[in-house]
Protein backbone atom coordinates (compact mmCIF):
# COMPACT_ATOMS: atom_id res chain seq x y z
CA UNK A 1 0.00 0.00 0.00
CA UNK A 2 1.23 3.43 -0.82
CA UNK A 3 -0.85 6.08 0.43
CA UNK A 4 0.79 9.53 0.64
CA UNK A 5 -0.19 12.93 2.17
CA UNK A 6 -1.39 14.41 -0.86
CA UNK A 7 -4.41 11.97 -0.86
CA UNK A 8 -4.92 12.35 2.27
CA UNK A 9 -5.20 15.96 1.98
CA UNK A 10 -7.52 15.80 -1.14
CA UNK A 11 -9.48 12.66 0.72
CA UNK A 12 -9.97 14.88 3.97
CA UNK A 13 -10.96 18.39 1.28
CA UNK A 14 -13.88 16.53 -0.33
CA UNK A 15 -14.69 15.04 3.25
CA UNK A 16 -15.64 18.54 4.43
CA UNK A 17 -17.10 20.05 1.34
CA UNK A 18 -18.83 17.18 -0.27
CA UNK A 19 -17.89 18.11 -3.66
CA UNK A 20 -15.00 17.22 -5.36
CA UNK A 21 -15.00 20.76 -7.93
CA UNK A 22 -15.02 22.64 -4.56
CA UNK A 23 -12.36 20.81 -2.93
CA UNK A 24 -9.89 20.84 -5.97
CA UNK A 25 -10.65 24.94 -6.19
CA UNK A 26 -9.24 24.87 -2.54
CA UNK A 27 -6.24 22.88 -3.42
CA UNK A 28 -5.31 24.44 -6.16
CA UNK A 29 -6.25 21.27 -8.21
CA UNK A 30 -7.20 20.56 -11.43
CA UNK A 31 -10.87 18.48 -10.21
CA UNK A 32 -9.43 15.59 -12.56
CA UNK A 33 -6.25 15.23 -11.21
CA UNK A 34 -8.41 15.73 -7.66
CA UNK A 35 -10.66 12.71 -8.68
CA UNK A 36 -7.49 10.48 -9.60
CA UNK A 37 -6.19 11.03 -6.32
CA UNK A 38 -8.89 9.80 -4.56
CA UNK A 39 -9.52 6.80 -6.99
CA UNK A 40 -5.76 5.74 -6.85
CA UNK A 41 -6.49 6.05 -2.71
CA UNK A 42 -9.44 3.96 -2.82
CA UNK A 43 -7.47 1.62 -5.16
CA UNK A 44 -4.77 1.23 -2.23
CA UNK A 45 -6.97 0.98 0.45
CA UNK A 46 -9.23 -2.09 -1.05
CA UNK A 47 -12.58 0.08 -0.43
CA UNK A 48 -14.66 2.89 -1.90
CA UNK A 49 -14.25 5.85 0.46
CA UNK A 50 -17.54 8.17 -0.79
CA UNK A 51 -20.46 8.22 -2.60
CA UNK A 52 -20.51 9.82 -5.31
CA UNK A 53 -23.53 11.54 -6.75
CA UNK A 54 -24.88 15.09 -9.16
CA UNK A 55 -25.58 16.62 -5.62
CA UNK A 56 -22.45 15.87 -3.88
CA UNK A 57 -20.33 13.35 -2.30
CA UNK A 58 -20.72 11.81 1.47
CA UNK A 59 -18.57 9.21 3.30
CA UNK A 60 -18.99 5.35 2.97
CA UNK A 61 -18.45 3.74 6.40
CA UNK A 62 -14.93 3.17 5.49
CA UNK A 63 -14.69 6.70 4.44
CA UNK A 64 -16.06 7.56 8.19
CA UNK A 65 -13.25 5.50 9.22
CA UNK A 66 -10.51 6.84 7.23
CA UNK A 67 -11.50 10.52 8.20
CA UNK A 68 -9.80 10.73 11.98
CA UNK A 69 -6.74 8.94 11.25
CA UNK A 70 -6.55 10.92 7.97
CA UNK A 71 -6.64 14.09 10.40
CA UNK A 72 -4.22 12.83 13.19
CA UNK A 73 -1.55 11.51 9.94
CA UNK A 74 -2.06 15.24 8.44
CA UNK A 75 -1.16 16.98 11.69
CA UNK A 76 1.57 14.65 13.22
CA UNK A 77 3.02 15.22 9.49
CA UNK A 78 3.15 18.95 10.14
CA UNK A 79 4.39 19.16 13.32
CA UNK A 80 7.37 16.86 11.95
CA UNK A 81 7.52 19.55 9.19
CA UNK A 82 7.63 22.38 11.71
CA UNK A 83 9.66 20.82 14.59
CA UNK A 84 12.66 20.45 11.77
CA UNK A 85 12.04 24.25 9.73
CA UNK A 86 13.18 25.04 13.32
CA UNK A 87 15.84 22.83 14.25
CA UNK A 88 17.09 23.66 10.36
CA UNK A 89 16.76 27.47 10.99
CA UNK A 90 14.51 27.65 8.13
CA UNK A 91 11.72 29.67 10.68
CA UNK A 92 10.81 29.97 13.82
CA UNK A 93 7.77 28.22 13.83
CA UNK A 94 3.97 28.58 14.43
CA UNK A 95 1.79 28.72 17.14
CA UNK A 96 -2.19 27.79 16.72
CA UNK A 97 -3.93 28.85 20.01
CA UNK A 98 -7.74 28.55 20.87
CA UNK A 99 -9.41 30.35 23.33
CA UNK A 100 -13.14 30.90 24.57
CA UNK A 101 -14.23 34.58 23.76
CA UNK A 102 -14.32 35.61 27.34
CA UNK A 103 -10.02 34.23 27.66
CA UNK A 104 -9.60 36.45 24.31
CA UNK A 105 -10.00 39.44 26.13
CA UNK A 106 -8.06 38.86 28.92
CA UNK A 107 -5.80 35.99 29.56
CA UNK A 108 -5.23 35.37 25.94
CA UNK A 109 -4.31 39.10 25.32
CA UNK A 110 -1.38 39.21 28.03
CA UNK A 111 -0.47 35.88 27.00
CA UNK A 112 -0.19 36.99 23.19
CA UNK A 113 1.66 40.15 24.41
CA UNK A 114 4.88 38.58 26.08
CA UNK A 115 4.88 36.04 23.55
CA UNK A 116 5.14 38.28 20.64
CA UNK A 117 7.89 40.52 22.86
CA UNK A 118 9.87 37.69 23.61
CA UNK A 119 9.79 36.01 19.98
CA UNK A 120 8.41 38.02 17.17
CA UNK A 121 9.27 36.04 14.73
CA UNK A 122 7.02 33.16 15.51
CA UNK A 123 3.97 33.34 13.77
CA UNK A 124 0.98 33.31 15.38
CA UNK A 125 -2.81 32.16 15.04
CA UNK A 126 -5.83 32.37 17.34
CA UNK A 127 -9.39 30.73 16.89
CA UNK A 128 -11.57 31.94 19.23
CA UNK A 129 -14.65 29.77 19.91
CA UNK A 130 -16.60 28.02 22.61
CA UNK A 131 -14.75 25.27 24.49
CA UNK A 132 -16.58 22.36 22.75
CA UNK A 133 -15.85 23.69 19.61
CA UNK A 134 -12.09 24.56 20.12
CA UNK A 135 -11.81 20.56 21.58
CA UNK A 136 -13.37 19.65 18.01
CA UNK A 137 -10.36 21.52 16.15
CA UNK A 138 -7.70 20.24 18.76
CA UNK A 139 -8.78 16.97 18.16
CA UNK A 140 -8.92 18.01 13.92
CA UNK A 141 -5.41 19.20 13.90
CA UNK A 142 -6.44 22.82 13.76
CA UNK A 143 -4.91 23.88 17.02
CA UNK A 144 -1.57 23.26 18.90
CA UNK A 145 -3.53 24.18 22.54
CA UNK A 146 -6.66 25.75 23.64
CA UNK A 147 -7.20 27.31 26.46
CA UNK A 148 -10.35 25.99 27.68
CA UNK A 149 -13.27 26.36 30.91
CA UNK A 150 -14.49 23.43 30.61
CA UNK A 151 -13.51 19.86 31.86
CA UNK A 152 -14.92 17.94 28.97
CA UNK A 153 -11.53 16.40 27.81
CA UNK A 154 -10.34 15.51 31.73
CA UNK A 155 -12.29 11.99 30.81
CA UNK A 156 -10.78 11.10 27.77
CA UNK A 157 -7.38 10.35 26.88
CA UNK A 158 -7.31 11.95 23.42
CA UNK A 159 -6.24 15.29 25.16
CA UNK A 160 -3.65 16.59 27.88
CA UNK A 161 -5.86 19.28 30.05
CA UNK A 162 -3.53 20.93 32.52
CA UNK A 163 -5.77 23.24 34.84
CA UNK A 164 -4.14 26.84 35.23
CA UNK A 165 -6.92 28.86 37.15
CA UNK A 166 -9.73 28.54 39.17
CA UNK A 167 -11.37 32.25 39.06
CA UNK A 168 -14.75 33.23 40.94
CA UNK A 169 -17.11 34.48 38.86
CA UNK A 170 -18.57 38.55 40.25
CA UNK A 171 -21.38 41.04 39.29
CA UNK A 172 -19.81 43.87 37.62
CA UNK A 173 -21.59 47.26 37.22
CA UNK A 174 -20.98 51.25 36.36
CA UNK A 175 -17.80 52.72 38.24
CA UNK A 176 -19.98 55.90 37.73
CA UNK A 177 -23.54 54.49 39.11
CA UNK A 178 -24.49 54.28 42.61
CA UNK A 179 -23.02 50.75 44.39
CA UNK A 180 -25.42 48.08 44.44
CA UNK A 181 -24.74 46.60 47.47
CA UNK A 182 -22.91 48.42 50.86
CA UNK A 183 -21.61 45.23 51.94
CA UNK A 184 -18.34 43.63 50.20
CA UNK A 185 -20.22 40.81 48.97
CA UNK A 186 -23.91 40.71 47.15
CA UNK A 187 -26.18 37.41 47.22
CA UNK A 188 -27.45 35.75 44.77
CA UNK A 189 -31.14 36.97 45.55
CA UNK A 190 -29.87 40.97 45.89
CA UNK A 191 -28.73 39.96 42.01
CA UNK A 192 -31.75 38.56 40.86
CA UNK A 193 -33.49 41.74 41.80
CA UNK A 194 -31.33 43.77 39.94
CA UNK A 195 -31.57 44.60 35.72
CA UNK A 196 -28.92 42.49 34.21
CA UNK A 197 -27.13 42.06 30.71
CA UNK A 198 -27.44 38.55 30.45
CA UNK A 199 -25.07 36.38 27.16
CA UNK A 200 -25.89 34.87 24.49
CA UNK A 201 -26.73 31.02 24.92
CA UNK A 202 -24.10 29.89 23.33
CA UNK A 203 -21.37 31.02 26.51
CA UNK A 204 -20.77 28.62 28.55
CA UNK A 205 -20.96 31.27 31.62
CA UNK A 206 -25.02 31.73 30.53
CA UNK A 207 -25.68 27.95 31.14
CA UNK A 208 -23.41 28.31 34.55
CA UNK A 209 -25.53 31.22 35.94
CA UNK A 210 -28.52 30.21 34.80
CA UNK A 211 -27.66 26.39 36.66
CA UNK A 212 -27.44 29.03 39.68
CA UNK A 213 -30.54 30.88 39.39
CA UNK A 214 -32.28 28.21 38.55
CA UNK A 215 -31.24 26.03 41.69
CA UNK A 216 -31.77 28.50 44.47
CA UNK A 217 -35.38 28.77 42.65
CA UNK A 218 -35.09 31.94 41.21
CA UNK A 219 -36.09 34.12 38.60
CA UNK A 220 -33.63 37.28 37.34
CA UNK A 221 -35.04 40.90 36.09
CA UNK A 222 -33.07 40.70 32.43
CA UNK A 223 -32.95 43.60 30.35
CA UNK A 224 -30.67 42.85 27.38
CA UNK A 225 -30.44 39.24 26.82
CA UNK A 226 -28.10 37.30 23.89
CA UNK A 227 -24.94 39.51 24.27
CA UNK A 228 -21.41 38.55 23.30
CA UNK A 229 -18.65 39.32 25.78
CA UNK A 230 -17.93 43.15 24.92
CA UNK A 231 -20.90 44.57 24.52
CA UNK A 232 -21.77 43.13 27.65
CA UNK A 233 -19.32 45.35 29.23
CA UNK A 234 -19.93 48.11 26.99
CA UNK A 235 -23.58 48.13 27.89
CA UNK A 236 -22.56 47.85 32.15
CA UNK A 237 -20.49 50.34 31.46
CA UNK A 238 -23.66 52.88 30.34
CA UNK A 239 -25.22 52.30 33.48
CA UNK A 240 -27.87 49.46 31.36
CA UNK A 241 -27.74 46.89 34.23
CA UNK A 242 -25.47 44.85 35.71
CA UNK A 243 -24.06 41.46 34.85
CA UNK A 244 -22.15 38.28 36.49
CA UNK A 245 -18.92 37.88 34.92
CA UNK A 246 -15.49 36.31 35.27
CA UNK A 247 -13.32 38.13 37.65
CA UNK A 248 -10.58 38.20 34.94
CA UNK A 249 -12.39 40.70 32.33
CA UNK A 250 -11.80 43.60 34.21
CA UNK A 251 -8.15 44.09 33.84
CA UNK A 252 -7.89 47.91 32.22
CA UNK A 253 -11.56 48.76 32.70
CA UNK A 254 -11.80 51.52 34.95
CA UNK A 255 -15.23 52.01 33.68
CA UNK A 256 -16.75 49.01 35.87
CA UNK A 257 -16.70 48.07 39.21
CA UNK A 258 -17.05 44.82 41.00
CA UNK A 259 -18.60 42.95 43.71
CA UNK A 260 -18.10 39.01 44.96
CA UNK A 261 -21.11 37.18 45.23
CA UNK A 262 -21.70 35.69 48.93
CA UNK A 263 -21.72 32.00 49.46
CA UNK A 264 -21.56 29.53 47.46
CA UNK A 265 -19.48 31.84 45.31
CA UNK A 266 -19.50 30.97 41.59
CA UNK A 267 -16.11 29.55 39.74
CA UNK A 268 -14.97 28.74 37.03
CA UNK A 269 -11.84 26.56 35.76
CA UNK A 270 -9.50 27.63 33.62
CA UNK A 271 -7.36 24.87 31.57
CA UNK A 272 -4.68 24.54 28.83
CA UNK A 273 -5.72 21.66 26.56
CA UNK A 274 -3.30 19.70 24.25
CA UNK A 275 -3.59 17.09 21.74
CA UNK A 276 -1.97 13.63 24.11
CA UNK A 277 -0.51 12.24 20.83
CA UNK A 278 1.34 14.99 19.18
CA UNK A 279 4.65 15.93 20.71
CA UNK A 280 4.70 19.74 21.51
CA UNK A 281 7.10 21.59 18.76
CA UNK A 282 9.60 24.00 20.44
CA UNK A 283 7.42 27.47 19.72
CA UNK A 284 4.09 25.34 20.85
CA UNK A 285 6.12 24.19 24.09
CA UNK A 286 7.36 27.86 24.93
CA UNK A 287 3.78 29.06 24.05
CA UNK A 288 2.37 26.89 26.75
CA UNK A 289 5.30 27.62 29.05
CA UNK A 290 4.52 31.65 28.66
CA UNK A 291 0.50 30.35 29.14
CA UNK A 292 1.51 28.99 32.60
CA UNK A 293 3.51 31.89 33.55
CA UNK A 294 1.03 34.27 32.62
CA UNK A 295 -1.88 32.57 34.76
CA UNK A 296 0.68 32.59 37.61
CA UNK A 297 0.89 36.32 37.10
CA UNK A 298 -2.72 36.74 36.78
CA UNK A 299 -3.48 34.94 40.17
CA UNK A 300 -0.59 36.85 42.33
CA UNK A 301 -2.80 40.19 41.04
CA UNK A 302 -5.88 39.54 41.49
CA UNK A 303 -6.23 38.87 45.36
CA UNK A 304 -9.27 36.77 46.74
CA UNK A 305 -10.77 36.23 43.34
CA UNK A 306 -8.37 34.07 41.34
CA UNK A 307 -6.46 31.29 42.48
CA UNK A 308 -4.11 28.85 41.20
CA UNK A 309 -5.58 25.46 40.30
CA UNK A 310 -4.49 22.47 42.00
CA UNK A 311 -2.37 19.85 39.70
CA UNK A 312 -5.09 16.74 38.45
CA UNK A 313 -4.48 13.56 40.53
CA UNK A 314 -2.90 10.74 38.98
Amino acid sequence: MDVNLEQLRGFVEVAQLGNFTRAAEQLHLAQPSLSRQISSLEQDLGAELFHRARVGSTLTVAGESLLPLARRMLADAESVRRELAELAGLERGRVRLGATPTLCISLVTEVLSAFHTAHPAIELHLSEQGSRRLLDELAGGELDLALITTSNAASTDRFTVSPLLVEELVVISASNAPRITTGDTIALGEVASLPQIVFSSTYDLRSATDAAFHAAGLTPETVIEGAEMDAVLRFVERGLGVAIVPAMVLIDRPGLRSVRLSEPTLTRTISVARTADVTPTTAVAVMQQTIGATATSLAARSGATMRLADPPRE
